[in-house]
């Protein structure tokens, strides 16, 4: 599977669980990135960023894919990282999500808006 096929599924498993503000932003042009993609979403409450977080291992997984390489942040709640190597997700709560600013920090790539 590739990286951006794997980002579809990653959307999917958000949208599943009704995440908002849903970005792709493609890294592959950027040099020294640590993956391909980022696919960036938030959630309301820790239930649900824990929700989506399960969401997205079984769409990805029922694709073919295997588990994450390494999951962070699932018992703080607050930022999910779901490291697929070449495509990492991360779930955020809004109010941490404006905090970070992944999205100015890696302000050169393309961004896709889902939704």
């Amino acid at each position: 599977m590739t990286a951006e096929q794997l980002s579809k599924i990653i959307v999917k498993g958000m949208e599943e669980k009704k995440a908002s503000n849903i970005v792709v932003m493609d890294l592959r042009k950027i040099k020294n990135t640590v993956s391909d993609f980022f696919v960036i979403c938030s959630g309301n409450s820790d239930t649900q960023i824990e929700a989506i977080s399960d969401s997205i291992e079984e769409m990805a997984f029922k694709a073919g894919e295997s588990s994450p390489f390494r999951v962070e942040g699932k018992s703080g709640k607050q930022w999910i990282l779901m490291d697929y190597v070449d495509v990492v997700a991360h779930i955020f709560l809004k109010d941490k999500r404006e905090y970070y600013g992944l999205e100015e920090l890696w302000g050169d790539a393309k961004v896709t808006r889902v939704g």
